[in-house]
């Protein structure tokens, strides 16, 4: 079961004037399960997205990152779960490009205003004729109050459904922020990791929103890791509609780090529900790397750690095996490292010191903390001020169970 998570109540998502979600049961893969997704937006609305660096990146990526260069205004989101479509080459183009002009020709749009986003099973071909048919009834459905449909919809071995909704006032005017993700397995940031839906129904400049959104991702989704695979399909969009009439935001202006810390919010708690319902996953761990010379190096450690098998295993048997971090540092590649300032914590708990166990240290400790869903892992390397901060979880017998059975 997922780690100190449960999927929101319909009425904590709130509606964000502007956008209407509308889900269908498409059989795309499974029987009697949410499998389509489509989000209108109002004209005037500014989107932005940033998607997966993996170099197999799926159509439906390829096609966004096209359409979002165009200078057609983004009207429409369709999604599918079941099928990645990656992996698929030029047929896989054409099969999303064919949902977007069903979409387009149903909403009145032109295609290049569709962005298509699919997830599941890489390298099958996209059942376009059972993503067309769930259109009816997935527009016959569109609602301002549909986030927690919606956010069902998006799911492939999640557990739960994930959202959240924060708002803020400014200028005068009541801001809300809703967003929906999804995401379980082959989750390893790389600009951003899994599918996730975040919109606003304040007013931001274009410019403002391109750069918001690499800012946001780089505290949030860019900070978890379950596994240490960078999926195909990995995107992540940001939506402002303007319709709560505050004056247009910018990237100077008074507001605009207000509504980014919101924004930001939102987009860690999406990305901490990920790990959360890792598949398999018992611990949700963070791990904190400070007093590193740079951010970069800092990660590295972080990475390092949140990454290994051994370390992940040994904390899902809550057994304080914790040569193992120590040895998931020394190979980080942080250069001229001096392992005798190095120190590691679990919890408040000091482990090691002077390059070896700390003195005052009992494997006690190292077992009860271990045995608590929730485990704080923090190194201070004592070599400058950066620091940053990764999420992830253990593995356990399930993860192997899951991903064996994935196609099944």
């Amino acid at each position: 079961m997922p780690v100190n998570l449960t999927a929101p109540a319909a009425h904590t998502l709130l509606p964000v004037k502007g956008v209407k979600l509308g889900f269908a049961e498409a059989y795309v893969r499974k029987p009697n399960r949410k499998d389509v997704l489509v989000i209108t937006l109002e004209s005037g609305t500014a989107v932005s997205g940033v998607f997966t660096q993996n170099q197999f990146c799926a159509a439906p990526v390829l096609l966004c990152k096209e359409h979002l260069t165009r200078a057609m205004p983004i009207r429409a989101l369709l999604v599918n779960t079941g099928c990645a479509n990656a992996g698929t080459g030029e047929d896989g183009l054409n099969r999303a490009k064919l949902t977007c002009e069903a979409l387009a020709a149903a909403l009145d749009l032109e295609p290049t205003q569709v962005l298509p986003f699919s997830t599941g099973v890489i390298l099958e071909p996209l059942p376009v004729e059972k993503v067309v048919a769930g259109l009816p009834a997935a527009i016959s459905n569109l609602k301002e109050d549909n986030w927690l449909n919606a956010a069902e919809a998006i799911m492939t071995t999640d557990i739960v459904a994930k959202g959240t909704s924060r708002q803020l006032t400014l200028d005068g005017k009541l801001i809300t922020i809703t967003g929906i993700s999804k995401g379980s397995g082959m989750i390893h940031p790389n600009m951003a990791t899994m599918l996730g839906y975040i919109a606003t129904d304040a007013a931001i400049s274009q410019n403002a929103l391109n750069k918001m959104i690499k800012d946001v991702v780089n505290q949030s989704f860019n900070c978890i890791t379950v596994d240490g695979d960078t999926s195909t399909n990995d995107s992540l969009i940001l939506m402002a509609t303007g319709q709560a009439q505050n004056n247009e935001i910018d990237i100077g202006s008074s507001d605009y780090q207000a509504i980014k810390t919101a924004i930001t919010e939102v987009a860690i708690e999406l990305a901490q529900a990920i790990v959360r319902d890792g598949e398999g996953a018992t611990k949700f761990m963070t791990v904190q790397v400070e007093n590193g010379r740079d951010e970069a190096e800092c990660r590295k450690v972080a990475y390092a750690i949140a990454h290994s098998p051994l370390i992940k295993t040994a904390f899902f048997a809550s057994d304080p095996n914790l040569g193992r971090i120590l040895a998931a540092i020394g190979y980080a590649g942080v250069e001229q490292l001096d392992v005798e300032k190095l120190k590691l914590y679990l919890g408040d708990v000091l482990v090691a010191e002077n390059g070896g166990r700390a003195t005052a240290y009992l494997e006690e400790q190292g077992a009860a903390i271990m045995k608590e869903p929730e485990i704080l892992v923090r190194v201070d390397l004592a070599r400058g001020s950066a620091h940053c901060t990764v999420w992830t979880c253990d593995f356990s017998y399930d993860y192997v169970k899951i991903n064996a059975d994935y196609r099944s």
